[in-house]
């Protein structure tokens, strides 16, 4: 099986090796991921103006690629897999933001919202399946007391996005248990960690991510995984420091034994 693949930005400089660790994974797991050709930022934050769509367009594009291709479309970032969906539900529904998007780019045949886009975890869940993907892993995390940290843009608005339910998920917690691990459930996981807000008002940025670290941190959590760059970045800077969180492409590759080969 053969997916289009959205990098995003992030894991283009700072986070490469989560990209890698995700390339292996899927190479072990039996699936690939072919990357967009010339792609753009896709803003990072869904823009809600209802006449804007210049800052859409690198979306679209992605979006049409697939289409071509005949590809449903896979991101690893959950700030890129929120966007991207979001215009392509625009597309979909939005007939003025379709017409004038579709007039701006010019295209072949108009883009109308065919794309199916994907997160990773959901090609783990939906595609692969955790129970599959459990009897391929080689190195289970076995005594690892894990929580999983959602954040907001995986799961809200819950209609368009329709990952997970948006107040009790659980996709992350069933990949913990599929990677041979515990997965710790806690109160504060699906809570805002500040990310956006982390340049210009620091003290609150960290009084956020304090609190979502010491509620894991009190059921029992040793470390905290999470499906979002700027998440990561945000708990490991501004929280106490003794709960590392890390990204689950990471502990995937690391289960599959492949991380050691994808950091090369």
């Amino acid at each position: 099986m053969k997916y289009t693949y959205y990098p995003g930005c992030t894991l283009r400089t700072k986070a490469k090796d989560l990209d890698a660790y995700a390339k292996a994974s899927a190479k072990a797991l039996g699936f690939e991921l072919e990357e967009v050709t010339q792609w753009q930022c896709c803003g990072g934050v869904y823009p809600l103006g209802s006449d804007e769509i210049a800052t859409k367009l690198s979306s679209v594009r992605v979006l049409n690629e697939a289409k071509e291709k005949g590809q449903d479309l896979v991101t690893l970032c959950s700030a890129c897999h929120h966007v991207i969906k979001r215009v392509n539900d625009d597309m979909k529904n939005v007939e003025d933001i379709r017409t004038r998007a579709n007039n701006y780019m010019k295209l072949e045949t108009p883009y109308m919202g065919e794309t199916n886009v994907l997160h990773f975890l959901e090609v783990l869940r939906d595609r692969v399946g955790f129970d599959n993907l459990k009897k391929m892993v080689t190195n289970p995390l076995t005594g690892r007391k894990i929580g999983a940290y959602y954040g907001c843009l995986l799961l809200r608005p819950g209609e368009i996005l329709a990952f997970d339910n948006p107040e009790n998920p659980t996709i992350i917690e069933d990949f913990i248990k599929a990677i041979g691990a515990t997965p710790v459930v806690y109160p504060y996981r699906n809570e805002c960690c500040g990310g956006y807000i982390s340049l210009k008002e620091k003290d609150m940025a960290k009084s956020m991510c304090d609190t979502i670290v010491e509620s894991a941190k009190g059921f029992g959590a040793e470390m905290l995984i999470t499906a979002c760059p700027l998440c990561m970045y945000n708990l490991n800077k501004n929280s106490v420091g003794d709960v590392p969180v890390y990204y689950f492409t990471e502990l995937l590759a690391e289960a599959l034994g492949v991380k050691e080969a994808a950091a090369e």
